[in-house]
């Protein structure tokens, strides 16, 4: 496949997510589904299970909007590296998200919502640069900062009904998808434990 199409088939993958959590909802508000209890419970089996469901769901429309906006530009920015990449960033940084909150939020809550993965997007942006060691990239960070680092901050910050947990793991995910699919300029993945030098 060209690079054009890989591409495009990146962003259809982050397109279709985003119709996934708008149908859900719908879904939610038309029939008595409840589909919000299937997100992540802390310390339950079927809170783990809600791991990879709990980034579609969401606690009305207007939660839904807030996250759809961060989740489609910054999803769309990693899209362009290609369909594996926005996949395997989505991956870890959801699994990172959702066991994180599943170990240490409190017992009892549920948690829903894209808002962890909004976080590891926008992590993943920002720390990309810094191990690919790349302008471009870096330049992407920068953007990503002054656009939304003023709520990715706010949102690590404790709060009642705010998953903050989500939003810390999430941040993490994205650092650590952004370390293990790092690339040097020549396209190598750089040693562990070796200073990377061009």
């Amino acid at each position: 496949m060209d690079r054009a199409g890989d591409r495009i088939n990146g962003l259809i993958m982050v397109g279709a997510m985003v119709a996934v959590m708008w149908i859900s909802e719908g879904v939610d508000a038309l029939l008595p589904a409840n589909l919000d209890r299937y997100g992540v419970v802390p310390r339950t089996d079927d809170g783990l299970a809600g791991i990879p469901a709990a980034p579609f769901l969401h606690v009305g429309f207007g939660h839904l909007i807030s996250n759809t906006v961060p989740f489609a530009a910054m999803g769309a920015a990693i899209a362009l590296g290609g369909l594996r990449r926005i996949a395997l960033v989505t991956v870890i940084v959801a699994l990172v998200s959702g066991l994180g909150t599943w170990l240490i939020a409190g017992a009892g809550s549920v948690h829903l919502g894209a808002s962890g993965v909004v976080f590891g997007y926008g992590s993943y942006l920002l720390a990309r640069g810094l191990f690919e060691r790349n302008l471009v990239h870096l330049a992407t960070g920068v953007v990503v900062g002054l656009l939304f680092g003023g709520a990715l901050l706010g949102g690590l910050v404790p709060q009642d009904g705010i998953s903050w947990q989500a939003h810390l793991f999430g941040a993490l995910g994205g650092v650590l998808a952004a370390r293990l699919l790092a690339r040097r300029r020549d396209g190598r993945a750089p040693r562990a434990g070796r200073p990377v030098t061009r």
